[in-house]
């Protein structure tokens, strides 16, 4: 714990993006403690298919390239979301494009996909040494004619060597790319996506994730349309273009703003997506999980499983046991034999 409070004291005292590539070099220099997942029968869950050890995940963004996920995986994670990746390599926005909002414990980023490419990814992810549930996010790049021909090219490349995929039409960062949330382009969207998944030697559950910035009929739509499409999960949500009753400098900068913040909003589209699906559909909660009782909240709300990300600038990795830990505790506080049998048991609360 002193050596994680030095390490955060040091990041904190770099300009964000380069401490956010500070922290992927101690994750693959080992210097990130960890056995592996944490677990209890309690905490296990089966969800699209896959059986996860805990129902904590790592959100997409944080290891863009898949450099460190099975450093990530000891760390404690469930799971671990890799990506956005596009086909062709592309840098992005320019810089600054990453700030911390220390007062509001969030985060703004107008990264806009940048990444090495579907190819540089891949041969990460094939060349993966440590057993866990591994995903990979889907993205198109900037100056695509063809943005919905490049989720299946990625899935096309990336996909024999993954065990999920999600198909992200909710970024902020990339111009015009939440028009594919839309009813009609994001059914061709998928159908692609679908075709490409069936091509694979084996089958990938896919998820869709979408943003929070939604009205009611619109996220009744896009749960009609998953259904349809035979999507495995919906992830919800991305980040926000909000910016209600934030204190931090940094708060009028443009991107999409996580963390502490988000997390009202993000949990009424999530228990509003679990009605609008009669629970049927199962989902993935992220946006302001920072604690056990933050987590509980999302799976009450209607998650199978929740992800984090900014909590981890302000928390460190230390966070992803404690979490855990809490977790179970609160669940057998309330009588829940798993995660399971907790799922949506407070969703009217958030409608």
């Amino acid at each position: 714990m002193n050596l994680q409070r030095l390490g955060l004291a040091v990041v904190h005292r770099l300009d964000p993006e380069t401490g956010h590539a500070l922290a992927l070099k101690a994750l693959r220099a080992g210097l990130v403690g960890g056995n592996g997942p944490v677990s209890t029968p309690r905490l296990r869950v089966r969800l699209a298919g896959l059986d996860l050890p805990n129902p904590l995940g790592l959100a997409a963004g944080f290891d863009k390239n898949a450099v460190a996920v099975d450093a990530l995986l000891r760390a404690g994670f469930g799971f671990v979301e890799a990506g956005a990746a596009t086909p062709r390599p592309q840098p992005g926005n320019p810089r600054p494009r990453l700030f911390r909002l220390s007062e509001d414990h969030a985060v703004i980023n107008r990264f806009g996909f940048n990444n090495e490419g579907a190819e540089a990814i891949a041969a990460r992810l094939a060349a993966r040494r440590r057993a866990g549930v591994v995903g990979l996010n889907l993205g198109a790049n900037k100056d695509s004619t063809d943005r919905a021909g490049d989720f299946v090219q990625v899935l096309a490349r990336c996909g024999a060597h993954v065990d999920f995929a999600t198909v992200n039409v909710s970024s902020p960062n990339t111009e015009k790319l939440r028009e594919l949330q839309g009813e009609a382009a994001l059914r061709a969207l998928l159908a692609g996506v679908m075709a490409a998944r069936d091509d694979l030697p084996r089958r990938v559950p896919v998820f869709l994730k979408i943003a929070p910035d939604l009205e009611a009929q619109e996220l009744a739509d896009i749960a009609g349309v998953a259904r349809e499409s035979g999507v495995d999960a919906i992830i919800a949500t991305n980040t926000t273009l909000a910016r209600d009753g934030l204190k931090s400098d940094s708060q009028g900068e443009a991107g999409g703003l996580s963390g502490r913040p988000l997390f009202e909003k993000s949990t009424r589209v999530l228990s509003q997506l679990s009605k609008a699906s009669a629970g049927d559909m199962p989902l993935i909660g992220v946006g302001g999980v920072e604690d056990a009782e933050t987590a509980y909240a999302k799976i009450r709300a209607g998650a199978s499983a929740v992800q984090l990300y900014s909590a981890l600038v302000y928390g460190g990795f230390s966070l992803v046991g404690e979490i855990l830990h809490g977790l179970d505790e609160l669940l057998a506080r309330d009588g829940f034999d798993n995660v399971a049998q907790a799922v949506g048991t407070g969703r009217g609360e958030w409608l």
